[in-house]
């Protein structure tokens, strides 16, 4: 089983997420915001993180580049329902491996998910 940080904001996407995830026989921490993440990305040592762009207190971005300061071999997707081009090359050009669109069906969700972690 692999561990999961799931960082987002929304509590119903939260919810829907981390069932998702679980039902896989994932385990799943949450933290609901960026400053949260980078915390528990270096307290829960996680195989993988899922986090949202667009947060309070610090985005996903700014996040993912200090988790990969502290983490450099965690894997980071991000979770977005803005196809923003500039947002996405950031989140890139800060250490994501990629992204999964939030409304995505479930079935794609995983078969994306399957995609980042392979490469």
């Amino acid at each position: 089983m692999s561990k999961i940080l799931l960082v987002e904001d929304n509590e119903m996407n939260r919810d829907m997420l981390s069932r998702r995830l679980e039902r896989k026989e994932f385990e799943v921490v949450i933290a609901v915001d960026g400053q949260a993440g980078v915390n528990m990305a270096t307290s829960e040592s996680p195989d993988l993180i899922l986090m949202d762009i667009h947060m309070p207190k610090c985005n996903g971005i700014e996040a993912t580049r200090r988790i990969k300061q502290l983490i450099p071999h965690v894997r980071v997707v991000m979770l977005t329902v803005s196809e923003d081009d500039a947002d996405l090359f950031q989140a890139i050009k800060n250490g994501a491996q990629g992204y999964v669109p939030k409304d995505v069906d479930p079935e794609e969700f995983f078969s994306m998910l399957e995609r980042t972690q392979q490469g």
